[in-house]
């Protein structure tokens, strides 16, 4: 990435070397001078603000030493552990908040509107602010709070754990997530405009650092310096968003737009594309200057890009799963989305803590679902002390040569022991009793047990064309008896029992004497376009005898057939008592999200193919004998006539082609569900404690059934206990918008780095260790051990490289502007009050940042480099292990020189 013009290129990286040299170059303390004032004793140990001196202090030996400090490293291990732990939480509160969401009205490029979810937060502010903080915290607190109880004097613990975490997180992190993407596999920066910004802004950090201890005014930080430290905090922030927004000065950059193969999306450049190759596509582009829509078409394809994503994961699980419900295929699409999803680096940093500490996979198909929202849980209670009678089937349909047929009445709940009465009785429709069917009354008795019983209804065949006709039964006076059958007659079980619907049943006759009258049942019908394939119902009614084919063809509206829909026969056939048969027709799905296209299908004229059923004869009645000739042919005509088939008044019907509702429904559910606050974040403190006791799997891999915990997660679930106990007493992230739980969570990460900042110093004294070196070494590897775990866990997942190592420069320079820019600003104010200045030893540390700053330049024209070779991370094997060796190079050295000025082996700059 580089910002062009017409007289020229300018690399961020070249700006970066040239300051490089310039620093170099700058005047310096000579090596006799530095080596007066240089100590290469430890101070002795003086006890810390949580923790008394370990007394006796003087002789001793060794072994005793070595035992000492081996109680104090663990301690601090221990301590980190409990860090971590809270930081899960912290970053849980950081997540909730980042993800909340907003509907905004955008304009598409054909000039409608619609309405799109789109985060509060911007991810470029949210990583540089609330997740570098959150990643960051113990670094930062670590040196507000070494001044704080230092009496406001400068130390050497909190400054060198930044600078430390700093080079570990640039060389080591970088290091394992370049080697550890799957073989023939690469990973590239998204935002590469972003990183480029932000790398700059953490070698500047530095250099500003070199620049206030050796050269503004060496060894004292005046107000304005420690001030101006911490406001390159916003600055950055400012500059990244305008970085990633692509305000001013982008705003006079040429936008090219062009369509996108998915409709309704449109793509937009500028100059060069950041995951391309330099050349941009120019065929059918059209130029604007001063667009100031850029946002809004953002926000479109963002918003289409998902969408899409979550209908293929739905129809994939549609296609896999047949026979499963929308409700299931909605929880199913759900799990996949957050899975396939992209994460936040406050996603893997939780996701490597929890692993590491025997919590399991954060992503639990049995938290998605218990993460349902009320509204889509319908609880029926249905009263089992109550015996609820009724018809199962409410609604039958028969021929009119059916002869008997039978009536199901079910019972369910209640005292089965009991012996139950229901009287029935038929009713006269449009049909009438006795000349249609023959009339029906009883009672139907169920003995002790018996939950269903069936009672028989005659219907009566005439040859006399008439309409399809219906009647209904009636049940009705319910009672009870006991378990032997004899009848209550105080009838004291009447409350206990109750007929309800369907306790009318309705009995449709379908006419067999006439050919039928053929229709569809509704003049338009909505078809969703993923359906694949859809039968369209033809009905035959007032009649069913013989065989008909019946024709029927299609004409487009806004549907193209071949295009949209096609047809697979030009006519239905409906054999002898056949009433219903149905056209079969073929959908193309577009993958067009609010779809709403149409076409007409028409019925032709229905034909006779045979009369009655084959074994019938085939032959029109005979004339009775002695009949006229004459009447005999007139008679036959009109038989004839009245014989044939014909349309129905509804004989075209107009399809629809939408998106399913149901399916769009999903759709939009899934792009406000899909979330990982949702998996990460707690309701209840309940919620809590049952996650701080439970054992789960550390690696689970996307299987179906979730793996059983291993010895080793049972181990590190007992010795981290203590602390998730304590930690699930932080509130709930559901409690003000989560920032209950920020707050609380922060407070207990600063009362552990308290514990680490005494531990570290009496851990340094007794083994011999200056502070500096302890806190680039010790306490920089503790406190970066969960990022390392999350960016080796983001550089396997993820598409790109930002959630792995594209934040990590941005972190770094964090870590300098809020933590020494403002327990600088508080030390400098402190003292000014006072009517003395601050002062501040360069040390080891004018060094440390020094070869840090040069070794950065070098780390990121490397990345930069393996850019052109298909990808910062991963790549070919031997560029992955030049690139992890040269990474892991620089580190030691960076380790080597600052222990080396520290004990005055080598000056001091």
């Amino acid at each position: 990435m580089s910002v062009s013009s017409a007289r020229g290129t300018v690399s961020p990286i070249t700006l970066v070397l040239l300051a490089t040299v310039l620093l170099i170059q700058l005047p310096v303390s000579s090596a006799s001078e530095s080596n007066e004032t240089c100590n290469a004793y430890v101070k002795p140990c003086s006890g810390g603000l949580v923790f008394p001196l370990w007394q006796p202090v003087s002789n001793l030996s060794v072994g005793d030493k070595i035992a000492r400090g081996a109680v104090y490293f663990l301690g601090m291990v221990y301590m980190f552990l409990g860090v971590s732990i809270v930081a899960d939480r912290f970053m849980s509160a950081i997540e909730v908040i980042t993800s909340k969401e907003k509907e905004v009205i955008v304009r598409k490029p054909d000039g409608t509107t619609t309405t799109v979810n789109i985060k509060i937060w911007n991810e470029t502010v949210s990583n540089l602010t609330l997740m570098a903080l959150g990643s960051s915290a113990p670094e930062i607190l670590l040196s507000v709070i070494e001044i704080c109880i230092n009496n406001f004097q400068a130390g050497d613990l909190g400054p060198s754990t930044i600078v430390g975490s700093a080079a570990f997180n640039l060389f080591i992190i970088t290091a394992i997530c370049v080697y550890c993407i799957p073989e023939g596999e690469n990973r590239t920066i998204k935002h590469l405009h972003v990183f480029f910004l932000t790398a700059t802004w953490s070698i500047i950090a530095y250099l500003w650092l070199y620049f206030i201890l050796s050269v503004s005014s060496v060894g004292v930080v005046h107000i304005w310096e420690a001030i101006v430290t911490l406001l390159f905090f916003p600055a950055t922030v400012i500059t990244a968003y305008i970085a990633d927004k692509k305000l001013f000065p982008y705003a006079f950059l040429s936008k090219k737009y062009r369509s996108s193969r998915h409709k309704g999306m449109v793509v937009s450049s500028e100059g060069d594309h950041e995951l391309a190759d330099g050349k941009a596509n120019h065929h059918d582009e059209v130029v604007f200057k001063g667009v100031s829509e850029e946002s809004d078409i953002k926000e479109i394809k963002e918003f289409e890009e998902h969408r899409k994503e979550y209908m293929d994961i739905l129809r994939e699980l549609r296609k896999k799963n047949p026979n499963a419900d929308m409700k299931t295929l909605e929880e199913m699409a759900e799990y996949e989305a957050i899975n396939r999803g992209p994460k936040s680096r406050a996603f893997y940093r939780i996701q490597a803590t929890r692993k590491l500490t025997g919590g399991g996979n954060v992503v639990k198909k049995s938290k998605i679902e218990r993460k349902a929202s009320l509204d889509d849980v319908k609880i029926e209670v249905k009263d089992d002390s109550t015996t609820r009678v009724y018809f199962d089937p409410g609604h039958y349909t028969v021929m009119e040569n059916v002869g008997t047929f039978y009536l199901t009445v079910t019972r369910e709940g209640g005292d089965l022991n009991k012996t139950l009465y229901v009287d029935y009785k038929s009713e006269d429709g449009t049909a009438n009793a006795g000349s249609d069917y023959e009339n029906a009354e009883g009672t139907v008795v169920f003995y002790p047990m018996e939950t269903h019983k069936q009672f028989p209804i005659t219907i009566l065949d005439d040859d006399i064309f008439e309409e399809d006709e219906h009647f209904y039964v009636r049940l009705s006076n319910l009672r009870t008896g006991d378990s032997q059958g004899m009848f209550d007659s105080n009838n004291s079980g009447a409350g206990e029992v109750k007929l309800i619907p369907p306790f009318v049943a309705t009995v449709m006759i379908l006419d067999d004497d006439h050919p039928g009258i053929f229709h569809f049942e509704e003049k338009e019908m909505n078809v969703p376009e993923a359906i694949g394939e859809v039968e369209i119902k033809v009905v035959r009614s007032s009649g069913a005898r013989g065989t008909v084919r019946v024709p029927y063809h299609t004409t487009d509206g806004s549907a193209k057939k071949g295009r949209d829909f096609d047809t697979t026969d030009t006519e239905v056939i409906f054999h002898n008592d056949e009433t219903e048969k149905a056209i079969l027709l073929k959908i193309f799905d577009d993958e067009e999200y609010e779809k709403n296209e149409t076409f007409q299908i028409h019925l032709d004229e229905p034909l006779i193919v045979r009369r009655g059923s084959e074994n019938d004869d085939d032959e029109i009645e005979p004339s009775r004998e002695g009949r006229r000739e004459s009447e005999a042919q007139q008679e036959e005509e009109h038989l004839s006539e009245m014989a044939k088939p014909r349309l129905g008044d509804i004989k075209t019907l107009c399809v629809h082609i939408q998106e399913s509702y149901e399916f769009k429904n999903v759709v939009d559910k899934l792009l406000k569900k899909a979330n990982v606050s949702l998996v990460v974040g707690t309701s209840s403190w309940r919620e809590q404690f049952i996650e701080a006791i439970t054992v789960s799997a550390g690696d689970e891999d996307d299987e179906e059934d979730e793996k059983l915990p291993s010895c080793m997660d049972y181990v590190m679930h007992f010795l981290t206990l203590f602390w998730k106990v304590i930690f699930a007493c932080v509130p709930p992230t559901d409690y003000l918008g989560g920032w209950a739980c920020f707050t609380v969570s922060i407070i207990m990460i600063g009362v552990l780095t308290l514990f680490i900042q005494d531990l570290a110093t009496e851990f340094g004294c007794t083994v011999g260790l200056k502070n500096s070196i302890t806190a680039i070494s010790v306490v920089a590897l503790g406190t970066s051990v969960p990022d390392t775990f999350a960016s080796k866990v983001a550089a396997v997942n993820d598409r790109y490289a930002d959630s792995s190592i594209g934040n990590v420069t941005g972190s770094n320079a964090v870590n300098v502007f809020l933590g020494i820019g403002l327990a600088w600003t508080i030390a400098a104010i402190y003292h000014a009050v006072q009517g003395n200045s601050f002062e501040v030893d360069p040390g080891s540390l004018a060094l440390s940042v020094t070869v840090f700053c040069i070794e950065a330049v070098l780390c990121c024209t490397v990345i930069v480099v393996r850019r052109k070779f298909g990808g910062e991370l991963g790549g070919p094997f031997k560029l992955r292990i030049v690139t992890v060796v040269f990474f892991v190079f620089l580190w030691l050295f960076y380790i080597i020189m600052s222990a080396l000025v520290a004990y005055c082996v080598i000056p001091s700059i």
